[in-house]
C-alpha cells in the first residue's frame, strides 16, 4: 500500500521509507540506519560497544545447548516495571514523540518505524514500534509481522513478546529483529524429531519438539499466509482451551528460509520464575522473553551469570513454560 501523510513528529525521525513487499531492499537500508545511528549517535554507538564486551557461556542442558549473556545495560529492560501503574505513570519510550533526537528510522509500510536498538542483546538488533500508541497484540498484525520475516530474509529472524510475557512496553505494539542464527531456537525448526507430535493446520506442517524443557511448536509452510492461518487458529485455540480472552501469552520468532516460512512460538505460563521476586542474595534477575526462552538468556546481575548452571536454567524454563497437558489440548484443538 503506499504512504499516506504522516506526523511531522515521524517526518523527523526518517532516514528511508519503505513499502511492504518491496523485494530485498529493506536489509541494505536497515544496515545503512544502523552504520549511520552508530556514527551519530553517542549512546547508540555505547551500546554497540557494551555489547561487544558482554560475556557468554555455554550451558549443556542435554538435547539442546543454552547460553547466558552478562550483559549489564540490559538492567533497564530486564528489570522493566510492566504493571499497569507503573506504565500509566511513565512516557512511552517507543512513541516518536518521545524518541532521542538523534535516533532515526526506517518507515515500514506506512505505519511502523524500523529503529536501531541502542542497548542491544544481539548485533543489528532493531525494534520495529507502530507511529501509534496502539497495545501490544500479534493477531491483528500478524501480516504485518509475516511480511517483516520476509522483506528482512533470508539475513533476520523477527520476534515478538506478548504483553504478559516479555514486552518492555506491553502499551505499544512492536516487533524486534536480528540476525539469523542469533537466537539458539531457530535451530528447533530443523530438529524436530519424526517421533515428535506432528500435524498440518491447514497448508502448514506443525511439530512439537520435545526434550527442549519448553512449551513449543514450530509451524512451516511456503507462503506467509499459511502460516499466517496456521498462527491464528493456534492462538483461537489456546484462548479457547484456556478460558480466557486476553492474548494466550506466547513469544513467537518467524523467518523465511529458501522457499519456506518458519516460526517457532513459545508458549508460556508465566512472565518471570518466582526466584526473580526474592530478597537480596537469592534473587535472580532473569526475565525470560522471546531472545531468552528461544535459548539466549540475558543475564544483567554478574552473579546470576556465575550462579545459573544447567539445572538451574531448565528449572526456569520449565516454570515459566505452559504445561504440556495444555499444550497438547491447544494442539489437539487447532
Amino acid at each position: 500500500m503506499a504512504a499516506g501523510p504522516i506526523p511531522g513528529v515521524v517526518e523527523r525521525l526518517l532516514l528511508a521509507r519503505y513499502e511492504t513487499g518491496g523485494g530485498t531492499g529493506l536489509v541494505a537500508k536497515a544496515e545503512e540506519l544502523f552504520a549511520q545511528q552508530v556514527a551519530t549517535w553517542p549512546r547508540m554507538r555505547a551500546g554497540v560497544e557494551a555489547l561487544g564486551t558482554a560475556r557468554l557461556k555455554a550451558l549443556d542442558c542435554g538435547r539442546y545447548t543454552a547460553f547466558l549473556q552478562f550483559n549489564p545495560q540490559r538492567i533497564v529492560s530486564t528489570a522493566a516495571r510492566t504493571d499497569a501503574a507503573s506504565i500509566r505513570e511513565r512516557k512511552c519510550f517507543l512513541c516518536p514523540a518521545h524518541l532521542p533526537d538523534e535516533q532515526r528510522g526506517i518507515l515500514y509500510g506506512g505505519d511502523h518505524l524500523l529503529l536501531a536498538n541502542p542497548a542491544p542483546i544481539l548485533d543489528h538488533h532493531f525494534t520495529i514500534p507502530h507511529v501509534q500508541h496502539l497495545p501490544q497484540a500479534l493477531e491483528g498484525s500478524l501480516d504485518v509481522f509475516l511480511g517483516l520475516a520476509a522483506d528482512l530474509a533470508p539475513h533476520y529472524t523477527v520476534f515478538y513478546n506478548g504483553p504478559r510475557c516479555g514486552a518492555s512496553a506491553p502499551d505499544h505494539l512492536h516487533f524486534q529483529a536480528a540476525p539469523r542464527g542469533s537466537i539458539p531456537a531457530e535451530q528447533l525448526a530443523g530438529l524436530a524429531r519424526a517421533s515428535d507430535a506432528a500435524r498440518t493446520i491447514g497448508a502448514a506442517a506443525l511439530r512439537v519438539p520435545e526434550g527442549y524443557d519448553r512449551a513449543v511448536v514450530t509451524l512451516e509452510a511456503e507462503q506467509a499466509a499459511q502460516v499466517g492461518e496456521a498462527l491464528r487458529r493456534l492462538l483461537a485455540a489456546a484462548r479457547s482451551v484456556l478460558g480466557g480472552i486476553e492474548e494466550p501469552m506466547v513469544n513467537v520468532l518467524a523467518w523465511r528460509e529458501g522457499a519456506a516460512f518458519r516460526t517457532v512460538v513459545f508458549f508460556r505460563s508465566k512472565h518471570r520464575p518466582d526466584a526473580y521476586f526474592r530478597e537480596g542474595e537469592e534473587r535472580i534477575v532473569v526475565s525470560p522473553a522471546a531472545v531468552d526462552i528461544g535459548g539466549l538468556v540475558v543475564t544483567p546481575v554478574e552473579k546470576d551469570f556465575q550462579a545459573i548452571d544447567a539445572p538451574a536454567l531448565r528449572g526456569i524454563f520449565r516454570e515459566v513454560s505452559l504445561d504440556a497437558g495444555l499444550l497438547r489440548r491447544i494442539v489437539e484443538a487447532a
